[in-house]
């Protein structure tokens, strides 16, 4: 295991159209995605949207009711769970209380029947990838939450898998200790090579560890993209919200000029932002832009004009400190309010709400979404 790629090029998953149904509803409603051999795939979003659902129909604790699970190339819909050869951890980690930390390492290889010496090398390594060597003797209720799941992680990748299953695991950890873990798996992972699909309802732990996120909601994929793709250009006011912060900003699109697009709100604010092809003028639409991208000032005399540029004054209703973040709220019209996330660096600009603040941010930051 040492210096080896576990998944030795192996690992490619397919999923075509796969759907499953509990009594008439559509939990997973005919999802298809590629995951390339060695990535870091995420299935992200809320509870209820059919990402559980989706990892355990690929590792085959549920039944595709329709469509196919390809690794590999082979359809493996009909090949039961523990002939698919994955590796899988749990949020409840599923640790044998009655084995040692070694012996539940151990587990998958002596029920491979691999040979004592094998064993003892391939647990050692194991062990050593997850910083448990000390621990080998240890028994699960002397144990912290996090060296349970080390335990979890190094069983499920002690026989070499090429895919690891994981559900949420490190959902019952506090926050510090769970970004530790977020960091060692990403690291384990690039190390072995393997392929690795991912369910979290986190957008931090998603953005911080995928390769490629999947959002899904209501039973289907609605965006597939790098992290940093589809946190700056979501496909839709859901997927904004979804993943982190969003200001949506509503209004009618009054013109469209090399994929530029001009919204105009209620009030009568012109607002510039990005656009594809598919906006016409005269719909309705959301401006979106992400708080950190808007700059804010105290209001003093007049704006330069500047198309590249937006500008809104408003009246600042809302003051939050968030440790590292001060994220000021400013309602610059009747019912619209924008959010703006500042560093925390020189105590604050703003004394008392209700003063009034000047924003912008580029059009360039800014995209126009219509659903």
């Amino acid at each position: 295991m040492k210096g080896v790629a576990s998944g030795q090029g192996k690992g490619a998953i397919e999923l075509r159209q796969i759907t499953k149904r509990y009594g008439k509803e559509r939990v997973v409603d005919a999802v298809s995605t590629t995951i390339a051999p060695g990535e870091f795939f995420s299935l992200l979003g809320p509870s209820g949207s059919g990402k559980t659902t989706t990892l355990m129909m690929i590792a085959g604790f549920a039944d595709v009711d329709e469509g196919q699970v390809l690794v590999d190339g082979t359809d493996i819909v009909d090949v039961p769970p523990q002939r698919r050869g994955f590796g899988m951890v749990f949020q409840n980690y599923a640790i044998f209380p009655h084995l040692n930390v070694f012996d539940n390492v151990a587990f998958p290889l002596r029920a491979r029947k691999l040979p004592n010496d094998q064993i003892q090398e391939r647990v050692q390594q194991a062990l050593e990838l997850v910083r448990l060597e000390r621990f080998a003797d240890r028994f699960s209720r002397q144990l912290s939450g996090g060296q349970q799941q080390r335990v979890a992680i190094a069983r499920a990748i002690v026989f070499q898998p090429s895919v690891v299953l994981m559900d949420e695991p490190l959902g019952a950890l506090d926050k510090n200790l769970r970004y530790q873990m977020q960091v060692e798996i990403k690291e384990i992972q690039q190390r072995l090579g393997m392929t690795v699909v991912y369910v979290t309802h986190d957008q931090e732990e998603a953005m911080n560890m995928s390769d490629r996120i999947a959002i899904m909601n209501n039973g289907r994929i609605e965006q597939v993209g790098r992290p940093t793709d589809i946190y700056e250009n979501p496909a839709s006011n859901f997927i904004a919200r979804f993943l982190g912060e969003a200001n949506l900003i509503e209004g009618t699109i009054e013109e469209v000029r090399e994929d530029v697009a001009v919204l105009c709100t209620a009030g009568g604010l012109q607002l510039r932002a990005r656009a594809d092809g598919n906006v016409q003028p005269g719909a309705r639409a959301h401006l979106f832009v992400r708080p950190e991208r808007v700059t804010i000032v105290r209001a003093r005399g007049g704006i330069a004009a500047d198309p590249a540029i937006n500008h809104a004054t408003g009246r600042l209703a809302q003051t939050s400190f968030l440790g590292n973040i001060l994220r000021h709220v400013v309602e610059i019209e009747p019912g619209i309010r924008v959010t703006v996330d500042v560093q925390n660096a020189s105590g604050g600009l703003f004394r008392a709400v209700d003063e009034t603040a000047l924003l912008s941010w580029r059009a360039a930051d800014s995209v126009i979404l219509q659903r």
